[in-house]
């Protein structure tokens, strides 16, 4: 055994002070290193900043290893004129402060004079329609119309009372402005309002709605060989129906046309 005071047997004093000495030079020259290399990455960046290669009026872009660059993007959204070669059946048009529907189009290229096109369109607020005949490539102005699904909850007199079942607020349509569509219409159907400078416009039902028959003629067996015949359905509504569909059945009919499409 041997204390720190004197030298293991076989090694010289002058040996291992030597030893300590370049110990104590490597440490030094590492410490030096590590004040130096920050100073040397901050004058790098310093530098770096004045030169052509960093230019302020270009945004940066961000990744992470291994990813593409993010581009930053902006959140206007992108705003399309609109022309009247873009007329197309249920594109919906603002036309002298009102909002309009477009129901029938024609594109005309007669032999002499100028193309244009011929439309049939429903006012959402007053419900006529009339024809109206647009300038080939002329433009025209979309109308604002926002959708909001609401669900069809009961009928207090001569109005329809929707609900928004998220905050239970309700909207009421009267029975003018329903029309022919309450042919179709039962409680706990959801439907999309159409709403225009914040009121109500108009509303779609679903395409398809599923009824129950509630009168018609006996039927003639499971067979779509007996012909057509008429059935009073739970609204109040009547279509022809095949033959073999009896009273009680559930039948999917078409909203748009009103047509039987098959039993449910």
């Amino acid at each position: 055994m041997t204390d720190g005071s004197h030298p293991p047997p076989g090694v010289s004093s002058s040996s291992l002070s030597s030893k300590f000495l370049a110990a104590e030079r490597r440490l030094k020259e590492q410490r030096e290193r590590g004040r130096t290399k920050p100073m040397a990455a901050l004058r790098h960046l310093a530098a770096g900043a004045t030169s052509s290669s960093f230019d302020l009026r270009r945004p940066p872009s961000f990744c992470l290893a291994g990813t593409r660059p993010l581009r930053l993007r902006s959140r206007l959204a992108r705003v399309y004129a609109l022309s009247s070669n873009d007329i197309k059946v249920g594109l919906n048009l603002e036309v002298d402060g009102a909002p309009w529907k477009i129901l029938e189009f024609l594109h005309v290229k007669p032999g002499k004079g100028a193309a244009f096109v011929r439309t049939k369109m429903r006012n959402y607020v007053s419900g006529n329609t009339v024809e109206k005949t647009f300038r080939a490539g002329s433009t025209i102005q979309e109308a604002s119309i926002s959708k909001e699904t609401k669900q069809f909850t009961y009928k207090d007199g001569p109005q329809f009372v929707f609900m928004d079942l998220t905050t239970f607020e309700e909207s009421r349509l009267n029975e003018s402005d329903v029309g022919d569509k309450q042919k179709w219409l039962k409680e706990g159907m959801d439907c999309n309002l159409l709403y225009w400078n914040g009121r109500i416009i108009d509303f779609d039902l679903p395409i398809t709605v599923r009824l129950t028959v509630t009168e018609t003629d006996p039927g003639q067996g499971d067979s779509a060989q007996g012909g057509t015949k008429p059935a009073t359905l739970e609204t109040g509504a009547v279509v022809n129906v095949p033959s073999f569909v009896d009273v009680g059945d559930d039948v999917l009919i078409d909203s748009r046309t009103g047509q039987y499409m098959s039993r449910a």
